[in-house]
């Protein structure tokens, strides 16, 4: 497996981890909402190691130092909204926000 392919994979856990916490949050299953949370955010360790990875491979020129910054972005867009929805706080600009950062993260 390549570095980028370990990136996207990571990625894909991520998303997947992050739709299943917040789905079982909603469903009032508080306790395996808090573990996949856990877990969600040691999955961020690995994409944020695995994109240094692969910028350590591929050379730090502009375009890769702005996508690194928008990656970093989503994580923090889906570390917010999982952490202001379990508190009841209103998360639609979040939301926003996220969807936003995440067109950028692909453009």
């Amino acid at each position: 497996m390549s570095s980028t392919d370990a990136h996207v994979l990571t990625w894909i856990i991520g998303l997947v981890l992050f739709a299943l916490s917040f789905g079982l949050h909603k469903a009032g299953k508080e306790k395996g909402s808090k573990i996949l949370h856990m877990v969600l955010r040691v999955v961020y360790i690995l994409i944020i190691g695995s994109g240094i990875g692969l910028i350590a491979k591929t050379g730090m020129d502009f375009m890769h130092t702005i996508k690194m910054l928008v990656g970093i972005w989503v994580i923090g867009m889906l570390e917010m909204v999982l952490i202001r929805t379990k508190k009841g706080e209103n998360t639609k600009i979040l939301w926003i926000l996220l969807v936003v950062s995440y067109y950028g993260f692909y453009w």
